[in-house]
């Protein structure tokens, strides 16, 4: 087998080829003219501008942290008849439409320029419960004709663009503008709990990528608006850069959680404090992220799960996503995902904890403790008045209330660790 290449482009210009030779092996070059304009970014903070060739250890958590996770990954692969283990081969079905700003496209084949003829169909009420019934089996609708999408995570999704506020399927080479989520089924009201912790989080002030749960024939789903795209004056969507920080870091997708190697809160704000164009900004609201995490009871807080946007403000930390009440489930483990000041669980927070967080984040303790005092007053202010906004037809409105009195009731605990014991 001779070896396969992908051309990657960056809003209509070529940056690289990632290959794979006939060993399987992956490997990523920067073309000449890329290297040669000085405007030009890096791919990734993992993936510095050089003339040399980046073998797999190098390349592949950035291009295979582009693709689905664990069971998604799967069942993705067993559609497109290839191994989940091949991400070449994965990303050469479904690189169209990434994260951030790129596009993964076969040799000769050039980005599609905007088409005001071409315009997508809305989907009507049938449509979208076809693809709410499809996705479990098909993630990212993985195999449909004309179809690229690829989104990181292990929850079942498909980006979509919005037609008069209706959702549909992009043409093919379309810039997608929204992600559409559909419930997880082993789990109770995942919709409705994702739908407030996020809303809950944009209510007491943190930067969030907008959401809106919707229902369609008593089906919930929920609406994410993409933060890495972006409508000109002209109408046309644009893609923004962006990467998560395992990306960013050069960690593997299977290594997300820190107990696997994954980063951990040290690394992360290390991180911003390198690549952030304003660094002191930047690490205070990933601390807002990680308090009101920790307040909400979302021990799934991975690497993955925080991102950089490389947008017209220069690197910065992404609008939150895929905040959840994880708490909210027992069969789920409440371990955290990224320790905060060593303690392994929400519940086993405390002043010395929270000490020892201040030296990962390299920020005071006063100012933490601030922190705090403050994200636990604003939750316990408004959390009943947004699962009461949250609240609609088809919608579980007694989760929706139960969620507000769990996380109104933490954060009260959550406010008293600041002010106990010793440090």
């Amino acid at each position: 087998m001779t070896t396969r290449v992908l051309d990657v482009w960056w809003d209509g210009t070529l940056v690289g080829q990632l290959t794979q030779d006939r060993h399987g092996e992956l490997g990523f070059a920067y073309t000449p003219d890329w290297l040669g304009n000085d405007d030009a970014p890096s791919l990734s903070a993992s993936l510095p501008k050089r003339t040399a060739p980046f073998a797999r250890r190098e390349c592949r958590p950035f291009f295979g942290g582009l693709l689905p996770e664990e069971s998604q990954r799967d069942a993705a692969a067993r559609t497109l008849g290839v191994s989940p283990g091949n991400d070449f081969a994965l990303l050469d079905r479904l690189g169209g439409d990434v994260a951030g700003a790129l596009q993964l496209l076969p040799p000769g084949e050039r980005p599609r320029t905007h088409a005001p003829d071409r315009r997508p169909i809305p989907l009507d009420d049938a449509g979208v419960v076809r693809v709410l019934d499809a996705l479990p089996l098909r993630p990212l609708l993985a195999g449909e004709e004309g179809l690229r999408l690829s989104l990181a995570g292990a929850q079942s999704k498909v980006p979509v663009v919005l037609i008069d506020d209706a959702a549909a399927l992009p043409v093919a080479g379309q810039p997608t503008t929204h992600i559409l989520k559909p419930p997880i089924t082993r789990f109770p009201a995942t919709t409705e709990n994702e739908a407030f912790a996020m809303c809950l989080a944009a209510a007491v002030g943190l930067d969030v990528a907008p959401v809106e749960p919707r229902v369609v024939r008593d089906r919930p789903f929920l609406l994410v608006q993409r933060y890495d795209r972006s409508r000109g004056d002209d109408g046309i969507v644009r893609r923004i850069h962006q990467e998560d920080f395992c990306q960013a870091l050069g960690v593997p997708t299977e290594r997300k959680y820190a107990s696997e190697g994954g980063p951990g809160f040290a690394e992360c704000f290390g991180l911003l404090r390198r690549v952030a164009t304003r660094p002191a900004v930047e690490v205070l609201k990933l601390l807002d992220a990680a308090i009101f995490n920790l307040i909400v009871g979302n021990a799934d807080a991975h690497g993955k799960n925080f991102s950089i946007l490389y947008d017209g403000e220069g690197p910065r930390l992404a609008p939150l996503y895929d905040l959840l009440a994880t708490v909210a489930w027992p069969d789920l483990s409440p371990r955290l995902a990224m320790r905060i000041g060593k303690r392994a669980t929400p519940d086993e927070m405390d002043a010395r904890g929270w000490s020892a967080f201040a030296v990962d984040a390299g920020v005071g303790l006063p100012l933490i403790r601030r922190r705090v005092s403050e994200i636990g007053q604003a939750v316990v202010a408004r959390a009943h008045a947004v699962a009461a906004e949250l609240t609609r037809p088809g919608l579980d409105e007694a989760a929706l209330s139960r969620l507000a009195a769990m996380v109104v009731d933490r954060a009260v605990r959550c406010a008293a660790t600041v002010r106990r014991g010793p440090v």
